[in-house]
């Protein structure tokens, strides 16, 4: 595997207050150049990237892309996971606690070989709670925790901050979106610091809001958490924007996007569909404690059947 020139792109220093390796980016870094350089980009995140929507909708993007080398997308997103470590009691009616990346993280990083890894975490983490000081605090350590792993891996952390919490959907005594306010701002903080990060929480709370002013009842997520395909395109969107392509995030769906570049519009669903394979497979290799997730095909198994998928992309585009 090609690894990105990582003395180029950032340094690595370690705090001798809190013992944590961080990662440190160099800011004339341009995002599309850091894509350039990757072969494997994972992503990690809950339940919304398990889903997986905005994850195939950015690797259809990939496609309108003239890149030298192609990198391969590996979506090992997990339901209900978050980065925090907490659950609430009574999740899944007490079946099971949410899972916690930290369990996983490091078979993750083996199985999959990343040398770039995008993280979208957070909407879990507050539990859907009002603000309290020590699970922000769980937050933070499981933020600081993630980007040591992925350094020590010689891979690129890029956080994506949370997407919105569609207060008027499900109403509570508080703004959960509030709290993912908070949260969110925390990632974007880390900026300053030469972190890479997508703002996606501030955006979509912003895009709902003017929607609504025509629309009301519009929504972007019909239980307040899981985005909808519109919304899904939104967060690809955020990824894409922040890449530096604003006519791609412009478009008015993935569809629209490819038909600009003049390639057929059900690319995208071989697209999703590859993922899909792709996505089960090395979600099972790396093993969870995720009760009720159908369990992958071997990963030498769904590397073939995405190769072939590849194959059909391919004559697609050539057509």
């Amino acid at each position: 595997m090609r690894k990105l020139q990582l003395p180029v792109l950032f340094v690595l220093l370690v705090s001798s207050a809190s013992g944590v390796l961080a990662q440190e980016v160099d800011p004339a870094a341009r995002p599309i150049e850091i894509l350039k350089r990757a072969d494997r980009i994972i992503f990690l995140g809950d339940s919304i990237t398990q889903n997986g929507q905005y994850v195939a909708m950015f690797d259809a993007w990939l496609e309108t892309q003239q890149f030298d080398t192609r990198p391969k997308v590996i979506n090992v997103g997990l339901s209900s996971e978050t980065v925090s470590g907490l659950s609430e009691e009574g999740h899944a009616g007490g079946r099971f606690p949410r899972p916690d990346l930290a369990e996983r993280l490091d078979r993750v990083l083996k199985a999959t070989r990343p040398d770039l890894v995008f993280a979208c975490y957070g909407i879990n983490c507050g539990i859907y709670q009002p603000f309290d000081a020590g699970r922000f605090r769980a937050y933070q350590d499981g933020m600081e925790h993630l980007r040591a792993k992925v350094a020590a891996a010689g891979a690129v952390l890029v956080q994506i901050t949370p997407p919105c919490y569609d207060d008027q959907r499900r109403p509570q005594d508080f703004s959960y979106n509030a709290v993912l306010d908070r949260y969110s701002d925390y990632l974007l903080e880390g900026r300053k610091q030469g972190r890479l990060v997508v703002e996606l929480h501030h955006a979509m709370t912003a895009e709902l809001a003017r929607r609504r002013q025509s629309d009301p009842e519009f929504a972007f997520q019909g239980d307040a958490v899981h985005p909808d395909t519109a919304g899904h395109w939104f967060m690809a969107g955020c990824i894409i924007r922040w890449f530096g392509d604003n006519e791609a995030a412009d478009a008015a769906s993935p569809q629209a996007m490819l038909a600009a570049a003049d390639i057929p519009g059900d690319v995208y669903d071989l697209v999703a569909q590859r993922m899909g394979v792709v996505r089960s497979a090395y979600v099972s290799a790396a093993g969870h404690n995720r009760p009720g997730v159908r369990p992958g095909l071997p990963v030498e198994e769904a590397e073939q059947e995405a190769q072939r998928l590849t194959e059909l992309i391919r004559a697609r585009l050539q057509r």
